[in-house]
């Protein structure tokens, strides 16, 4: 996994962009906050932004006073490397898990014997 994706804020505003495809600042911030259920520092998010931009992950453009935040290739394609990986893990873990119970019973099953 890049550098970038560390910080889980810098995952949650590429996966509002993925879903949205491009949103303001403002209005990233504010579905962030509502997920986090807590305000997030203004200096702290646009400097996420920032570093996103600067990454390559992220396109900013201005509309009047605003900047418009959308994913770029790149930012998409490590968004969706990452939910793959992540995939992975939760599918490959339940899997495990499914086969340590079907074990265990069928362990259960010879002691009785």
């Amino acid at each position: 996994m890049t550098k970038w994706f560390h910080s889980g804020r810098r995952r949650d505003c590429c996966a509002l962009l993925y879903e949205a495809g491009e949103l303001r600042a403002q209005t990233l911030k504010n579905r962030l906050e509502t997920h986090y259920d807590a305000r997030i520092d203004p200096q702290s998010f646009y400097a996420t932004l920032s570093a996103l931009v600067d990454s390559g992950y992220l396109v900013r453009r201005t509309e009047g006073i605003a900047d418009i935040y959308a994913l770029t290739d790149a930012g998409e394609a490590a968004l969706l490397d990452h939910y793959d990986w992540l995939s992975d893990r939760i599918d490959g873990g339940r899997a495990a898990q499914d086969g340590f119970k079907r074990e265990s019973s069928e362990g259960d099953g010879d002691d009785a014997a």
